[in-house]
Formats: structure tokens, C-alpha cells, sequence
């Protein structure tokens, strides 16, 4: 039986990670966006898709015992973001899934802002790391999206499906 934190994290961040990838892929020739925000003082759609793609493996990693990977630098443009993601899927996908055994248990120090923070790991996972993946992924398909991106909510989780040009 698969651990419950692993189904729970790891193939949910594989999930949007990779609809956040044919997001990006839909601004080749309008990259200009990636640079655009919502608020003056919020991050911009690229840095909201790189701290998304962050998220996932400052999660899963600890979940499963291990250290967080030094994030590579791949830039903020559109082949940077591709490349990031693609990346932290293939870091995903390495994880074993063995290694997930007992994470609602395992203790896991980190920081929340300036907060520090101690949870076991399904409280971290639920009410940290889960909210603040989807938190960045959201944030960057509003940017995207209010920047006049032709992209819906079947866009954004692949789940849903709607005739061409249908927007609520």
C-alpha cells in the first residue's frame, strides 16, 4: 500500500506542476506576462510559478526524510520556468515512495515567513505546504489569466472541461 502522504503530496505536486507547464508554454510570444503582477507589491507570474515549483519539493522532500535540493537558478523567462518545472518533476518522480512511511508522524522544523514553525508531518503537509503550493499556483494563473491569457479552470487542473470561449 502506497504511503498516505505520498498519494496525498507527491502526484498532486506532479499534477499542477505539469498544467503550470502548458501554462507557460501558452505564453511563448506574450512572455512579457511572466513579468506582470497583480499588485504592485506581490510577485510577479514567474516568481509565483518558481516558489509553486519550490513548494513541491520544500514538501515532499522532508516528508520522505530528506533534504530539500539546492534550487538551480534556471532564470524567470519562459525557458527558465520550463526548465525549473520540468526539473522538480523529475525530483518528484525520484522520490521513493517507501520513504513517505510514517511522515504523519515524522517531526519537521521550518520556517513560515519569519515564523518558525515545528509539525508533524500531516499537519504540515495539510496546512502548510498543500495551501501554499496551490496559493502560488493560483496566484500565477490569476496573473497570467488577467493579463488577457486564454486560460480557464480546465487549465488550471485538468479536470474540468468547457466549450471553447465558456468563462464564469
Amino acid at each position: 500500500m502506497t504511503p498516505p502522504l505520498f498519494s496525498a503530496s507527491v502526484p498532486v505536486f506532479a499534477h499542477y506542476l505539469g498544467q503550470m507547464e502548458a501554462m507557460v508554454e501558452r505564453t511563448k510570444g506574450r512572455e512579457a506576462i511572466l513579468g506582470a503582477r497583480l499588485a504592485p507589491d506581490m510577485f510577479t507570474a514567474g516568481q509565483q510559478i518558481a516558489t509553486a515549483a519550490g513548494f513541491a519539493l520544500r514538501v515532499a522532500c522532508p516528508l520522505a526524510g530528506q533534504a530539500v535540493p539546492a534550487d538551480a537558478d534556471h532564470g524567470m523567462d519562459r525557458i527558465g520556468l520550463l526548465r525549473r518545472i520540468v526539473a522538480t518533476r523529475a525530483a518528484l518522480a525520484a522520490l521513493d515512495p517507501a520513504d513517505f512511511t510514517g511522515a504523519e508522524a515524522r517531526m519537521i522544523r521550518h520556517r513560515a515567513g519569519f515564523a518558525e514553525l515545528h509539525q508533524d508531518g500531516a499537519t504540515f503537509l495539510h496546512l502548510f505546504g498543500m495551501p501554499n503550493f496551490l496559493f502560488h499556483a493560483s496566484m500565477a494563473f490569476a496573473v497570467l489569466r488577467a493579463q488577457g491569457l486564454e486560460i480557464g479552470k480546465a487549465d488550471f487542473d485538468g479536470l474540468h472541461d468547457y466549450p471553447h470561449g465558456f468563462r464564469f
